[in-house]
C-alpha cells in the first residue's frame, strides 16, 4: 500500500491517523509517551501487531524523556510509563510483548552512558517495527497455500497493513494470494461499532485494486447459507496456548457460522499474538469501550441519551472453532496446545 502506517524520524513517531480515513489522509505526531497513550488508547493506530511496535518506540520516548534522571529514577519512571502504555488496549498481547522487550533492554543497558542507552532503545524499536514486516510476509507465504483458486474469501475488522507495521495479517494472506495469481473475490464485513471493515479494510482493498465486495456483519451467515463463501480467514489480538483466540467481536459468530456451514475458518497473526501465559480464552481480559462508539456513528447521533450500552470490542472465538492457525512458523493445526508448543521452541 502506498501509504505507511508508521514511520519514526527525528524522535517522533509519525502514524497514520486511522480515525480519518478513508475521507482524509493525515498523519498524527507523537513526541512523547504521553502522546503514544493517546494514540492507542484514542485507535489513531490499531491493530495488534502495529500496536505492539508503537508501544515499543513509547518506551523509547519515556527514556528519552527521563534521561537526565538517575539509573534508578530513570529505571522507576519507563516501568511507570510502560504500565500505563499497557493499559491504553489491554487485550491485545502484542501490546506487552513489545514494551516487555524493551524494558527487558533497558534493565539490562540502564548503566551505559546516556546516549548509547537511547541508541540501543530506538534500535530495538526499529527492530521490533522492521521484524513485524518480515514476520508479516513469512507468515503469508504460508497463508496462501491454504486459499484455494477462484475462491470467495471472508475477513472481518481490518489486518491488513494498516493494522500493521506492514503487509498485514489475514489481509496479508490475501494480498499474497493475489501475488501469486490466484483469482479470488473477497467479502469484507462493515466490523460495526467502529466499521474498520467499512472504513479500512475496504480502503486497502480498492487501493491495491483487489476484487472485493463490502458487507453488513449480518450478511454472512446469508452469503454463508448460499454457498459463497469458501474460508474465512481473520486476525488475533490475542490467543490462549489451548488455541482459543481473542479478536474484534463478531469474530466468535462467524466461527459458529463456518462451523454450522463446514467453512474452513482460519486465524492469521504472528508468534508474539500467542500468550503462552494464559491456558484458555475465559483468562483473557476484554476490553470494554465507551458507549459513544455504538450511539453515534461519525457526527450522526442514532441512539437516545438514556439507553444502556454494552460495547466489549472483542470476543472469544473457541479453538474447536478454529481450522488452523497461520503463524510465520507455519500454520498450526489442532490440537492447538501442542502444536502452539511446538512452534515456541523455533
Amino acid at each position: 500500500m502506498k501509504y505507511k502506517t508508521m514511520e519514526f524520524e527525528e524522535d517522533a513517531l509519525i502514524l497514520l491517523d486511522q480515525r480519518k480515513l478513508p475521507e482524509r489522509v493525515e498523519y498524527y505526531r507523537a513526541e512523547n509517551y504521553e502522546q503514544i497513550i493517546e494514540a492507542i488508547s484514542k485507535m489513531v493506530v490499531r491493530g495488534a501487531p502495529a500496536i505492539g511496535a508503537t508501544g515499543a518506540y513509547g518506551v523509547y520516548l519515556a527514556a528519552l524523556e527521563f534521561q537526565d534522571l538517575s539509573s534508578s529514577e530513570l529505571m522507576a519512571q519507563v516501568e511507570s510509563a510502560v504500565k500505563e502504555i499497557n493499559q491504553a488496549r489491554p487485550t491485545a498481547v502484542n501490546l506487552t510483548w513489545a514494551t516487555g522487550r524493551m524494558l527487558k533492554l533497558l534493565r539490562s543497558s540502564r548503566y551505559k552512558d546516556r546516549k548509547s542507552l537511547l541508541r540501543i532503545l530506538e534500535k530495538e524499536a526499529n527492530n521490533i517495527a522492521r521484524q513485524d514486516i518480515e514476520t508479516n510476509k513469512e507468515l503469508a507465504s504460508y497463508g496462501e497455500k491454504i486459499i484455494p483458486q477462484n475462491a470467495n474469501i471472508l475477513t472481518h475488522c481490518n489486518t491488513g497493513a494498516l493494522a500493521t507495521v506492514d503487509y498485514g495479517t489475514a489481509l496479508g494472506v490475501i494480498r499474497e494470494a493475489v501475488r501469486r495469481n490466484k483469482n479470488i473475490h473477497v467479502y469484507a464485513t462493515e466490523t460495526r461499532p467502529r466499521l474498520q471493515g467499512a472504513r479500512l479494510t475496504a480502503f486497502e482493498l480498492v487501493e491495491e485494486n483487489i476484487s472485493a465486495t463490502l458487507i453488513a456483519d449480518s450478511t454472512a451467515g446469508f452469503l454463508m447459507q448460499q454457498d459463497k463463501i469458501d474460508v474465512v480467514v481473520v486476525g488475533a489480538d490475542r490467543i490462549a496456548a489451548n488455541g482459543d483466540t481473542a479478536n474484534k467481536i463478531g469474530t466468535y459468530t462467524l466461527s459458529e457460522l463456518a462451523r454450522i456451514h463446514n467453512i474452513p475458518f482460519y486465524i492469521a497473526a504472528p508468534r508474539s499474538t500467542i500468550d503462552y501465559q494464559i491456558q484458555m480464552g475465559s483468562a483473557i481480559a476484554i476490553e470494554e469501550r465507551g458507549p459513544e462508539e455504538i450511539k453515534v456513528i461519525g457526527r450522526e447521533r442514532i441512539a437516545p441519551e438514556g439507553i444502556n450500552v454494552y460495547n466489549p470490542a472483542f470476543d472469544i472465538t473457541p479453538a474447536e472453532n478454529i481450522t488452523g492457525i497461520i503463524t510465520e512458523a507455519g500454520i498450526v493445526d489442532p490440537p492447538f496446545s501442542l502444536g502452539l508448543a511446538e512452534i515456541r521452541k523455533k
